[in-house]
């Protein structure tokens, strides 16, 4: 999947947290969050709450999709909210291949 389409597909599935997330389509998505939230940061800080704000939703379902992936449930974003173990669990996990066969 190229960035376009990963960025065209998580828009596309706004608020699906059903279904699988390739790792490529997590990733790009990634890049373009990181990337849009840089250069809005530089334009103001209210441009950069509205974009990130906008994207959240997005970025919730991409990452819930990319667990489906690895069959986990999306709930183990939760995960993420113990500082730096957390984070690091979540990286692991989105490095991880998709398995076949899996509930989702």
């Amino acid at each position: 999947m190229t960035f376009g389409e990963s960025i065209s597909t998580c828009f596309s599935k706004y608020a699906t947290f059903e279904g699988r997330a390739s790792r490529s389509e997590y990733w790009w998505f990634f890049l373009f969050a990181l990337l849009g939230s840089l250069a809005t940061g530089m334009l103001g800080p209210v441009l950069s709450g509205l974009f990130s704000l906008a994207i959240l939703l997005p970025s919730l379902a991409v990452g819930a999709r990319r667990l489906h992936d690895i069959d986990k449930s999306g709930w183990f974003l939760l995960v993420g909210l113990v500082p730096i173990i957390g984070w690091i669990i979540l990286i692991v996990w989105a490095v991880q291949e998709g398995k076949e066969p899996n509930r989702y």
